[in-house]
């Protein structure tokens, strides 16, 4: 059974939209467009809204990521130790290298 929780914070074309599904024990969460300081607590309830063993945060559509969206992911790789996977846009990705996070065991390649 699926569950899809969608937010939308912005106009057409959405500035920010955060879509959880779950699927059985696992969690995909998609995030798209900017996670900055008005977006990233949003990112981060989206992601512990429903209870799972495993939560994919796929962030492939995101094309700015600043300090507070890396204070959220780390707040949420600590929260879900050994459950959560992260899957970068190449924004991202080099948001997390320059930050000293690329080698995190939760990062998958971008």
């Amino acid at each position: 059974m699926c569950h899809g929780v969608s937010v939308d914070q912005g106009a057409a074309p959405p500035v920010f939209s955060a879509t959880a599904e779950l699927d059985g024990h696992h969690l995909r969460v998609v995030v798209a467009g900017e996670v900055d300081m008005a977006t990233a607590d949003t990112m981060f309830q989206t992601a512990l809204r429903e209870p799972a063993e495993r939560v994919t945060l796929d962030l492939r559509a995101v094309t700015f990521f600043d300090s507070a969206a890396i204070h959220a992911l780390v707040q949420l790789a600590r929260r879900l130790p050994g459950t959560l996977t992260v899957l970068p846009s190449r924004q991202v990705r080099r948001v997390l290298d320059v930050s000293g996070l690329g080698e995190q065991p939760w990062l998958r390649p971008a």
